[in-house]
């Protein structure tokens, strides 16, 4: 499980380091791909596997599932963590999320993601709000 907020810094190479926190369980390799709000998501490989099985059951007769397996498939890179626990994003995804040095890496559960600051800060300011509100709706009763 994924969680917490972190700060560490692209390389000029565009490497991260992976917070220590979430280094263990993703030491055999990762993928990095495109996620939703104009953020990186990183899957443990287990995880991206669940996640394309349910993209190969579905209908492609869809249109919506189409655009977004393509989105989801297309920008997804294998990683493995090197000795010091840096992964290289691809240029196409710092470009995609709008990554330059300084970003925000945050657990969201079953998923990492790696969020531009001024990015990541507007969204909070956004949910913060509503985050109450949510829980009745994903948890009723609660």
């Amino acid at each position: 499980m994924f969680t917490g907020t972190y700060t560490p810094k692209l390389d000029e190479k565009g490497r991260l380091f992976l917070p220590a926190k979430f280094r263990d369980e993703l030491e055999e390799g990762l993928m990095v791909t495109r996620g939703q709000e104009r953020c990186l998501a990183i899957y443990s490989l287990s995880t991206f596997e669940e996640q394309a099985e349910r993209l190969r059951q579905a209908s492609f007769t869809n249109k919506a599932i189409r655009g977004y397996a393509r989105m989801f498939g297309s920008g997804a890179f294998q990683e493995k963590p090197d000795k010091q626990g840096r992964i290289t994003i691809a240029p196409l995804l710092r470009e995609y999320a709008g990554l330059t040095k300084d970003v925000v890496v945050i657990g969201s559960v079953n998923q990492i993601e790696i969020w531009d600051p001024t990015k990541w800060q507007e969204y909070l300011t956004e949910q913060e709000e509503a985050f109450s509100d949510l829980s009745e709706e994903i948890f009723p009763g609660i």
